[in-house]
């Protein structure tokens, strides 16, 4: 046997609310920490005096009593568990794991016994069921009755509200009141807050940004009194998860967040976190309404009657020593601005400060935000959405939550950065992020890089380039520029003598002749039509399926089969669900499946080539007739200029708008006529074809054909 026992999915009961977590048996102590909070309960093993073994709603549960009074139940054990852990009980603890049963009658009378912080209500002496009293809020009395109203926890789904007992008088000859006395015994350990005495000190006036105000906070043993003009609040201190002592960026401002389970309420406001802003400059003189020994004992020197210092540090050693918690204060972390310890953000379109930590991180101040760790699935480094001087930090948790601190400034990006990595959190987008690092966010306020920008410009080159590629058997069309002149000027331009000037009869003329005209001709011309489709030929290999696709063809009709009228929309939802909880050795199976259809695909795909599959697709041959018409369309284009050549030394003066017209009317005609010509031409190969079948046929053909 080993020298520990570890069991996860183990669940906690609080507030009638289950938290789950991790439980651990090892030779010094036992240790749980919950999954939802990260609170750790730790029990010596000297102090462990009974445990006892029994059934409950979530399968089996452990119940430990220490010998200083403290109950601890865990459930979620399975039947099998009960040897492992009975035998490292006797070997490392010397306590007996008992088993127990409880009372299923369902008989609602029977004896009420106060076991340490549990009042158990037992029939025939098995338990029936158990109150811990800790979850009292209230506690009643009326005749022959008490009444128990419990605290509310808002995770839980349904929530008991108030238990009444019906207690009967006792024999006259008694004079204790046997209501009462059931009272007093919930009362000495129930959580009912009562402000009895004095308060051990009182800090006046303090700022308090959530719940927003100001608050005269009154120290007391076991609560801490946050008194308002409008509200009160009274916080065990039971309730209190972690401190934090956070410095603001301008480093004249303090903060002090109290993290509380469950959180305070006003109205239908939930408070989490209990936010106190202070400046540095304050001071104060602090007395304790206790004896110097009273001090001493209680305290164990953690606190003195007389203190004085700064007021944030008067307050966060108070709660230090009344509280029993560490206060955390940020790591090593440093920013952009010197001496920094957060990094300027927003969350939910609040400005506030994101304070890296040792094991998390915390946003204050509107909604404060604290993520642990443990408990982040992984970060992304996002682009601003508004502007390329910011970037934005996503944080996703385990539990599929999402948190995004936006607008932080890029100076920010490096030290951010290695922070993560240091701390070795899964960062999605890893590897274009240290691209970036030195590229994107380098310190430069004259060069601006955006990385967006560049891409549409490469995007747009090679379109150009891809372009002119399939265009080079063609002259290339100018483009329209409105703030340019046109090149075809109108009759009573100053241009147009320019223009026209050479035309009498030299050569230069005609050249300026040719010119436009080809230029008006390209203007009228009409678009090319889009280039078709490629049509797809039937007999080639299909492409080879993902190893998703494979998986989820194989398991398409079992996903039917067990949700019975599921969709097809559905269906794929279920799927990628189900193929995201597929272990590894069974991925890598279906990944070598689909890297063997891969390699079938290529070798079918060579066969295919090598056969001369393709040659004669309908595609194929629509792009040869394509090329063709090309061919023509030069050769007439280079008719018409040898053409006007010859008739440009004896036209007249003429506007350029007729030259156009004529050109147009000329091309129609030009067009009839090769129509015209291409039928006899089509008509000859014929007849030449029979001229060469009938020399080439045998004279007794006829007869035989007969």
């Amino acid at each position: 046997m080993g020298d520990t026992l570890e069991f996860n999915e183990i669940y906690h009961e609080s507030k009638g609310s289950w938290n789950d977590g991790r439980l651990r048996f090892s030779k010094q102590n036992v240790v749980y920490k919950s999954s939802k909070t990260g609170k750790v309960d730790n029990i010596p093993a000297a102090e462990l005096s009974v445990a006892t073994w029994r059934r409950v709603c979530l399968g089996y549960g452990i119940k430990l009593a220490t010998s200083n009074g403290h109950v601890y139940k865990y459930d979620g054990f399975r039947d099998t568990d009960y040897e492992r852990i009975s035998e490292f009980f006797k070997a490392n603890y010397k306590v007996e794991l008992t088993e127990k049963d409880m009372c299923v009658k369902g008989w609602n009378w029977g004896t009420a016994k106060f076991s340490g912080p549990l009042l158990s209500f037992d029939v025939n002496d098995s338990s029936v069921f158990e109150i811990p009293l800790a979850s009292v809020s209230q506690c009643a009395t009326g005749k022959n009755e008490v009444t128990l109203e419990f605290h509310q926890n808002d995770d839980a789904e349904v929530s008991l509200m108030e238990v009444r007992f019906y207690v009967p008088p006792g024999p006259a000859d008694e004079g204790a009141d046997p209501v009462e006395a059931f009272a007093q015994n919930v009362r000495s350990k129930a959580d009912v807050i009562q402000a009895t005495g004095d308060a051990v000190c009182v800090f006046k006036e303090l700022q308090c940004l959530t719940p927003r105000g100001r608050y005269d906070i009154l120290i007391y043993p076991a609560f801490l009194h946050l008194h308002g003009k409008t509200f009160d609040y009274k916080i065990p201190y039971t309730t209190v998860l972690r401190l934090f002592l956070l410095p603001s960026k301008d480093q004249r401002q303090m903060f002090f967040v109290i993290s509380l389970d469950p959180p305070i309420k006003q109205g239908q406001t939930r408070y989490h976190f209990l936010i106190l802003h202070f400046s540095k400059e304050e001071e104060l003189k602090l007395t304790l309404n206790m004896s110097e020994e009273e001090v001493e004992k209680r305290y164990e020197g953690k606190l003195s009657k007389n203190m004085s210092g700064s007021l944030y540090e008067m307050v966060s050693r108070v709660m230090k020593a009344l509280v029993n918690r560490k206060i955390t204060v940020p790591g090593n972390f440093q920013g952009n601005t010197p001496g920094a310890q957060c990094i300027t953000c927003s969350y939910k379109a609040q400005s506030g400060l994101l304070y890296p930590l040792e094991r998390g991180f915390i946003y204050v101040h509107k909604p404060p935000v604290h993520l642990r760790f443990e408990e982040i699935s992984s970060v992304n480094f996002a682009r601003g959405t508004t502007t390329t001087r910011s970037f934005d930090f996503e944080v996703e948790t385990k539990q599929g939550n999402q948190f995004t601190f936006s607008s932080i400034e890029r100076e920010e990006y490096g030290k951010l950065f290695d922070f993560v990595n240091a701390k070795k959190l899964h960062i999605k987008n890893r590897g274009f992020k240290e691209k970036a690092k030195n590229n994107e966010y380098s310190d430069s306020d004259d060069d601006q890089h955006d990385a967006y920008l560049e891409r549409m410009k490469a995007e747009g080159k090679i379109r150009e380039e891809g372009d002119g590629s399939n265009d080079s058997d063609e002259e290339t069309d100018e483009s329209f520029n409105p703030g340019e002149e046109s090149d075809v000027a109108e009759e009573f331009d100053s241009n147009a003598s320019q223009s026209d000037s050479g035309s009498g009869g030299d050569g230069s003329g005609d050249e300026g002749k040719k010119t436009a005209k080809a230029k008006v001709v390209k203007e009228k011309r009409e678009r090319k039509p889009r280039k078709e489709k490629k049509q797809k030929d039937t007999n080639a290999p299909k492409r080879p399926m993902s190893s998703y696709m494979l998986w989820l063809n194989s398991s398409r009709e079992r996903i039917k089969s067990e949700n019975p009228g599921i969709s097809i929309t559905e269906i794929s939802k279920k799927a990628g669900e189900m193929w995201k909880q597929i272990g590894k050795e069974d991925k890598e199976e279906w990944d070598g499946k689909a890297e063997e259809a891969k390699k079938t695909y290529e070798k079918a795909m060579k066969e295919y080539r090598e056969s001369g599959g393709g040659s004669s697709t309908p595609a194929k041959k629509e792009s040869k007739k394509k090329a063709g018409g090309k061919k023509e369309d030069k050769k007439r284009k280079s008719g018409e200029g040898e053409k006007e050549k010859e008739q440009g030394g004896n036209d007249s003066f003429k506007s350029r708008e007729f030259i156009s017209s004529e050109e147009s009317s000329s091309d129609s005609e030009r067009k009839k006529a090769k129509k015209a010509k291409g039928k006899p031409q089509s008509r000859d190969k014929e007849s030449e074809e029979e001229e060469e079948e009938a020399m080439t046929t045998p004279p007794n053909s006829e007869v035989d054909s007969d």
